[in-house]
């Protein structure tokens, strides 16, 4: 597997520093552990209402406000480090990046209790979390520009797919962790001081992946633009000033990134929640039908990677939000169905389903919006409209649905915010989303010899920047 990168539309001149494997490999282990220390409170969140929060009746849902702060915060982070990503490297960006999210999960790891200091402590895990926020804005573009710029053009959906699972793989390992620590230390010391293990570990997942993604090199196509003088000098500027820039951000962001973010946090997060909550379901029970459910689904994200170099990025997409649309109710009743007692097969089952639509609307979404914008601003424009559909679409899942089940006390009115949003992305992208696998980025800075044709339409991104 050992192939040239970018071998389309003549990049023939560009040194290989590393092949397809290990640039993938380098690019997804960082990304996993920051995704990791992202979603390690989340997975601890039923305990963490009692450990930070004074107690009461509403701790769990500040507990998921102060979750859903870090997803607020987001698009600064694209907009910060997505200037640092289009103006000084890719490299350098995620380095940073990743560096930053160590430390504020590290942070969290040491803060003492609420019973202990009082409400110093709520007010500093905000901070910590619009830390954690901010360098996650920065890190998803930059880790998923890094591939698709080393990535011929005919396998980018294959390869930035395994970029992907790493969101999913980041929260795998953190419920993993919390079960085996639960495991070897008891439940009582976990939840009196075992919790702080996870997040202290963050600080030698972070420590291995700078070391590995210190080899990597700037990217080729990067790195030719800056060797022609052709990169942006005002990346925001150029990217979030002009109206026709913010169109095609709006459309990427209506017509793909919020339904399919809605599909990610509901799949994953709020199912996890529900049976915790909702079912009153053991939360070490519930907790492992999650992980057998992504563990068994995972795979599906390379399946439907590749499957979007063959028939396209818009149809799967579009695919997955009316499956979760048509047959959010009937799954999430099952659920309840088959809680109590717990039928785990049926769970698991159930909860695969839900995953196996994270796949399909996830999957493909990088290689669109790398393939939706051009080069010189890429990071920039990327980021934004996937971390205000994944920061606050998303990201605000689990509250908004637990909000509305505590204000009207039917569990599963939260469905209406579930399947509105996946509605609105399915028919905003039906009508407007250009499809986009047949785009060779590679034209940008390697025009196609003449005679051979005009260069690939890029989707609506094609038109701003080739003017």
């Amino acid at each position: 597997m050992a192939m040239e990168v970018g071998q389309v539309a003549g990049p023939q001149a560009i040194k290989k520093a590393h092949g397809m494997p290990f640039i993938v490999a380098a690019s997804g282990t960082g990304t996993m552990i920051e995704w990791y220390d992202f979603y390690i409170f989340g997975s601890l969140a039923t305990l963490m209402a009692g450990i930070f929060f004074a107690p009461g009746s509403g701790a769990f849902l500040l507990t998921l406000a102060t979750f859903a702060a870090g997803f607020a915060v987001r698009p600064f982070g694209a907009v910060v480090f997505g200037r640092i990503g289009d103006f000084v490297g890719r490299k350098y960006a995620f380095l940073l990046t990743i560096t930053i999210m160590g430390l504020g999960t590290t942070l969290i790891g040491l803060l003492p209790t609420y019973a202990q200091v009082g409400v110093i402590v709520p007010i500093t895990l905000l901070g910590l979390r619009v830390i954690q926020g901010l360098a996650l804005g920065g890190e998803y573009g930059g880790a998923v520009v890094y591939v698709a710029e080393h990535a011929p053009d005919g396998k980018r959906g294959y390869w930035t797919s395994f970029i992907q699972t790493t969101a999913t793989l980041g929260l795998f390992l953190s419920l993993g962790i919390v079960l085996i620590l639960k495991a070897i230390l008891g439940i009582q010391a976990f939840n009196s001081w075992g919790w702080r293990i996870p997040f202290l570990l963050s600080s030698v997942l972070v420590a291995a992946s700078l070391f590995i993604r210190w080899k990597l090199r700037e990217t080729p196509l990067f790195a030719r633009l800056k060797a022609a003088g052709r990169t942006s000098k005002a990346p925001l500027r150029e990217a979030l000033a002009s109206w026709a820039n913010w169109k095609l951000i709006l459309l990427a962001l209506f017509g793909a990134t919020a339904g399919q973010a809605v599909v990610w946090y509901t799949g994953q997060f709020y199912a996890l929640f529900f049976m915790q909550t909702s079912l009153k379901m053991d939360a070490t029970l519930a907790s492992i039908i999650i992980l057998v459910a992504l563990a068994l689904a995972t795979p599906f994200f390379i399946v439907f990677g590749r499957l979007s170099d063959r028939i396209g990025r818009k149809k799967i997409i579009m695919a997955g939000c009316l499956l979760a649309a048509v047959t959010y109710y009937p799954i999430f009743a099952g659920i309840a169905a088959f809680a109590n007692p717990p039928n785990v097969p049926i769970l698991i089952a159930l909860n695969f389903v839900l995953v196996f639509y994270v796949t399909m609307v996830y999957a493909p979404i990088a290689a669109f919006l790398v393939e939706f914008f051009p080069a010189r601003i890429r990071y920039t424009a990327l980021s934004v409209p996937y971390h205000l559909g994944n920061g606050e679409f998303g990201g605000f899942t689990p509250v908004i649905a637990t909000a509305i089940v505590v204000w009207t006390g039917n569990i599963f009115l939260f469905l209406i915010w579930c399947i509105a949003i996946p509605v609105m992305t399915l028919l905003v992208g039906l009508k407007y989303l250009p499809e986009t696998k047949d785009t060779k980025i590679w034209e940008e800075v390697t025009p196609a010899p003449s005679g051979v044709g005009a260069p690939t339409q890029g989707g609506a991104a094609a038109e701003p920047v080739r003017r």
